[in-house]
């Protein structure tokens, strides 16, 4: 049975491992609660059970929620997040939307996790994905390793695209309930704004997920 989460232009895609720089802008969803649409959360305003974070003037589409892991409480089916415990998702359509009215240039990035399907990342110039293209990022399947210690979307890889321009929204593509987000980064093509040099073994990982390959649900059923 396949388990869940719940419970054309293509630019230089890089694997790496990183740790935060103060000088970036990084969204760690921390604070949100369980399977809660995250909205205004990081603008200024509230997501939908009236938590609120720090202003950045980032708006998410009303599709896209946060989860938090089954060890700390949650229904998330996922472990090794790069920052404990909530990571972003979505359970309804085939995209997630991310608007940033103020504009962020450089690159982007963040850590994911996909073990049965893959997605992808398109960055435009203007709200609502709308405007030009500004970068094309496919999205490889990973490895599931059984979490810490049980979760199935785990471990949580980094992968981030340069581009030229200023872009204004982030659309995340993908199956429902099949592909996790976790700190999000303006600015840097390293999540997190390492400069780490990525490892050529990385690359070989995802391959090595494709094989052998159990579906999975990322929300566990209640």
């Amino acid at each position: 049975m396949k388990k869940l989460l719940l419970t054309g232009l293509f630019s230089l895609a890089f694997l790496t491992s990183g740790i935060a720089n103060a000088s970036l802008i990084v969204l760690d969803f921390e604070g949100l609660d369980d399977q809660e649409a995250i909205n205004g959360f990081y603008n200024g305003g509230t997501s939908a059970n009236g938590n609120s974070g720090v202003n950045y003037g980032v708006e998410f589409s009303s599709n896209t929620l946060s989860i938090i892991d089954t060890e700390a409480g949650g229904t998330g089916n996922f472990g090794g997040e790069p920052s404990e415990d909530t990571v972003m998702f979505f359970l309804t359509g085939t995209s997630s939307i991310m608007n940033v009215a103020a504009g962020f240039d450089v690159g982007f990035s963040f850590f994911y996790s996909a073990i049965n399907n893959a997605g992808s990342v398109q960055v435009f110039d203007g709200l609502d994905g709308s405007g030009t293209l500004l970068a094309s990022l496919a999205i490889p399947i990973t490895i599931s390793d059984g979490g810490d210690p049980s979760g199935d979307f785990s471990p949580f890889f980094d992968i981030g695209v340069g581009f030229a321009g200023t872009a204004k929204s982030v659309s995340f593509a993908g199956v429902q309930n099949q592909i996790a987000f976790d700190n999000i980064t303006f600015g840097s093509v390293n999540a997190g704004g390492s400069t780490d040099v990525p490892e050529p073994s990385t690359i070989a990982i995802f391959a090595l997920g494709i094989m052998g390959l159990v579906s999975r649900r990322f929300k566990k059923k209640s």
